[in-house]
């Protein structure tokens, strides 16, 4: 008959065998593990920017002039081969960049782990509308007396954009 062996010993060292006993390992990793949450300032801010470019279409862009950015990209589109050459590629820019800003905003809400793609996505869209916003001002002189409330909504979508987009492409995966 076998004997049993003695309480706090088991295995083959309980039993006069030679093998150690092997370490108990948990069932769960015990290093931190990442949070899948919200990245909510970078989206706030990509939202806005979104929105403001959607207000955009509606105000005039320039203050002499009777054209909203809705005309503006109107004109984009039915020049669009020639919008590089016709300088109608900064409102088209602005104008869609925002959308899509607006829908990487709405992403960065997804409680994923990491934002910093969607961040990177959004920094390359804001830089083109960053572009789009710059070059008018530098063929303006820097004058901003030219432009009227439609551009300045354009001008803020560059700004929220960035902020937006390197708040995301910034900030750590938060762990615990």
């Amino acid at each position: 008959m076998s004997e049993v062996p003695p309480p706090g010993s088991t295995g083959a060292a309980a039993s006069g065998g030679a093998a150690p006993p092997e370490p108990t390992t948990p069932p769960y990793s015990d290093r931190p593990v990442v949070f899948r949450g919200p990245e909510s300032l970078g989206g706030l801010l990509l939202i806005l920017a979104g929105l403001l470019a959607g207000v955009s279409l509606l105000l005039d862009w320039l203050a002499d002039g009777d054209t909203s950015g809705w005309g503006f990209l109107r004109a984009a589109f039915d020049d669009l081969g020639d919008a590089f050459g016709s300088g109608l590629w900064q409102p088209l820019v602005i104008l869609l960049g925002g959308g899509v800003l607006f829908v990487l905003g709405v992403l960065m809400w997804l409680p994923l782990r990491g934002h910093r793609l969607l961040g990177a996505l959004a920094l390359l869209v804001s830089l083109a509308v960053t572009a789009g916003v710059l070059v008018p001002l530098a063929d303006a002189e820097w004058d901003l007396g030219f432009f009227g409330p439609g551009f300045w909504c354009a001008i803020a979508v560059a700004v929220l954009g960035l902020l937006g987009s390197l708040k995301a492409l910034l900030t750590p995966p938060k762990r615990g």
